[in-house]
């Protein structure tokens, strides 16, 4: 029994929509690369057309264009699986291959043909819904902003490595004051 969580991207909005397809609906999928088109009428999307553009396995590891097999470990430059660092830096990675088959959990796919119907429709998502929480990220950021420039970050610095040589200097000096005393503490005990 196949199941997917496929995650369909819609270039035009920005948005992104996800659902799970399971045994009759899932099938049309065990067998294909990524990069192939897939008809949205085999699970429910009548008039779309999608691309397989990645997807996961059930562990996580991602899916990577021109690996065969389902999972190989790989050394990485960058791309699928691996950000990159600097230049010349490579890791050693797991990623899967590129062909769905019952151990993928997640599909990725991009709309390259749209229906009759929008994706915001078919899903039942409100259009003003996605619109009000577009408009509170960009207000959560001016908040944080404000924050950080309400708090100098330098003076606080200065402050603070000012006030470390003199803690410094009170420090060794009530050590010096210990030192003595416990050597003549020592003395004693041996006489």
């Amino acid at each position: 029994m196949a199941s997917f969580k496929l995650c369909i991207s819609d270039p035009s909005t920005g948005k992104t929509f996800q659902k799970e397809v399971k045994d009759s609906m899932a099938r049309p999928f065990v067998g294909l690369n990524i990069g192939e088109a897939v008809k949205g009428d085999n699970f429910e999307l009548g008039g779309y057309e999608f691309q397989i553009t990645g997807g996961s396995d059930y562990c996580g590891f991602p899916m990577r264009k021109g690996i065969l097999g389902q999972r190989k470990k790989i050394t990485v430059y960058g791309g699928v699986g691996f950000k990159g660092a600097e230049k010349g830096i490579q890791r050693r990675k797991t990623v899967c291959g590129h062909k769905i088959h019952d151990n993928i959990s997640q599909i990725n796919l991009k709309v390259l043909k749209a229906g009759a119907k929008k994706l915001n429709e078919i899903f039942g998502v409100p259009e003003g819904k996605q619109e009000e929480k577009a408009e509170a990220k960009p207000a959560a950021k001016a908040e944080k902003s404000e924050e950080k420039e309400a708090k100098p970050a330098k003076e606080e610095k200065k402050e603070a490595k000012e006030e470390k040589p003199e803690a410094k200097k009170e420090h060794k000096a009530q050590k010096a004051e210990e030192k003595p005393e416990a050597k003549h503490a020592a003395g004693q005990k041996k006489e």
